[in-house]
């Protein structure tokens, strides 16, 4: 069922995966660090593929589960993808939706490209191998979670008229037919899903055209903070808004992330003039005054978004930084909008 490992696949998936492997474990009564070999991960962390892989292959193994790429991706709900969960959400139908899951899939599902393609009265969703082939249990936990996904945000209107794998084909094919609801083929020349394409027009749960707006945004600067190597600097600024979210974002983080030691992170800031600690801070001063002219994030919030795990710390760093409070800025920020 697992099969052989392909030596050349690359690509990374979004810690929410691994959370929800974690998840479906600690559920299942049993203790999931102990059996993955690593503890759970942080929020808006990436994973590369081959590790995922190996979880999942240690999980199966322990549960004695070959379909557990089929059992676990049927548990995701929106909520496990954080703000691109809320996107989806926030669109008005699935042909919205899909639009978005092209135009934001790197931070979905960062391996294989996805090709979305109309073709008469269907609809196709398509994977190819030019990153490798992740094998069974990767490919069916994704094809798995993306049906489940769009049977949630469509109160289970959403159904596939046929799923295709790359992978061979497993013993029992059974419980995919019964998941699916369809015909299931393996052995093909890429993963697909095709859809009738009159869903495109289902109208999903909650749109929201206000909140769906903000969101893109926040999604476009979590894109944006994708690494660049051809600009260090701006990578390591990148690195330090991403790691902000989920506590401070120490230098090790960084350098960590960054794929290098701190002593060489520390030098090559040197060489550019700057400091690490001075980079943070100029950083989440940047980001705080762009938080701080969005009235639907509550002081507490952004200072969480930052780092800080308590608003008066960030009160005490922001009036250092500026010689005024967070609550004066935003003020001043509300005084110059128009229509104020």
């Amino acid at each position: 069922m697992i099969g052989p490992s392909d030596e050349n696949l690359r690509g990374v998936v979004p810690s929410s995966y691994v959370s929800l492997l974690f998840d479906y474990l600690e559920r299942q009564g049993h203790i999931a660090h102990a059996i993955l070999g690593e503890g759970r991960p942080k929020a808006l962390g990436r994973h590369p593929v081959t590790r995922w892989r190996a979880m999942l292959e240690r999980a199966a193994a322990h549960l004695r589960d070959p379909l557990l790429g089929l059992h676990l991706g049927r548990t995701i709900t929106p909520a496990y993808f954080g703000v691109m969960g809320y996107v989806l959400l926030a669109c008005p139908n699935v042909a919205a939706a899909f639009l978005r899951f092209q135009q934001y899939q790197r931070l979905l599902y960062d391996v294989n490209p996805m090709h979305y393609a109309m073709e008469a009265d269907t609809v196709m969703l398509e994977w190819g191998v030019e990153a490798g082939r992740p094998g069974p249990l990767v490919d069916e936990c994704a094809i798995t979670a993306l049906v489940q996904l769009l049977r949630d945000i469509t109160d289970r209107r959403a159904n596939p008229l046929e799923v295709r794998f790359v992978n061979p084909p497993p013993a029992d094919p059974k419980p995919y037919r019964e998941y699916f609801g369809c015909p299931v083929h393996f052995a093909q020349a890429a993963t697909a899903v095709r859809y009738p394409a009159k869903i495109m027009a289902l109208p999903l749960r909650g749109p929201d055209p206000a909140l769906l707006d903000v969101l893109e945004r926040q999604a476009d600067a979590l894109l944006d903070e994708l690494p660049r190597p051809d600009d260090f600097e701006q990578g390591v600024r990148r690195c330090i808004a991403r790691l902000a979210r989920e506590g401070e974002p120490s230098l090790e983080r960084v350098a960590n992330e960054l794929h290098c030691s701190t002593r060489t992170l520390h030098r090559r800031l040197e060489q550019r003039g700057g400091s690490f600690r001075g980079l943070v801070d100029d950083t989440r001063r940047r980001l705080a005054d762009d938080y701080l002219t969005d009235p639907r994030l509550q002081l507490a919030e952004i200072a969480q978004l930052l780092g800080y795990s308590e608003q008066s710390a960030f009160t005490r760093a922001y009036r250092r930084w500026t010689g005024r409070t967070p609550k004066a800025t935003r003020q001043l920020a509300t005084a110059r909008s128009p229509g104020v």
